[in-house]
């Protein structure tokens, strides 16, 4: 698996953003995938995941209800669309994916469970 993310830039609060993250791999529809993000100074976060067979989505408390994920196998991607978006939100977010299988429940959370990363994208919430 090969990720690309794209779709970040600058957006006033309250506003909205999607972001995509292409597979350019054939395997696609056989990973379960998140995204992540990066604030300055602060580590990586789980904001949300969806399993490989698009049938169950997690979300951070700090997203939901404001992000959505989705994955169209069709075409390989996976997106978040980001309504609502707070100043708090600013952060590089990242696209992962991981294939395996895991021994706890909870396994998307953790950034180093993930054995595939897209190279992130900057997202600015700001007026």
């Amino acid at each position: 698996v090969q990720l690309q993310a794209s779709g970040g830039g600058l957006v006033q609060p309250g506003g909205s953003l999607r972001l995509s993250c292409t597979d350019s791999g054939r395997t696609f529809s056989r990973y379960g995938m998140g995204w992540f993000r990066r604030a300055p100074g602060k580590e990586r976060e789980f904001v949300s995941f969806i399993r490989g067979t698009g049938d169950r989505e997690y979300y951070a408390d700090t997203v939901k209800g404001r992000f959505t994920i989705w994955r169209d196998s069709a075409k390989n991607t996976l997106y978040l669309q980001m309504n609502a978006l707070k100043p708090e939100d600013t952060a590089v977010y990242f696209c992962a994916a991981d294939s395996r299988t895991h021994g706890f429940s909870t396994w998307y959370q953790r950034p180093d469970e993930f054995e595939a990363w897209g190279q992130g994208t900057q997202v600015t919430v700001s007026s």
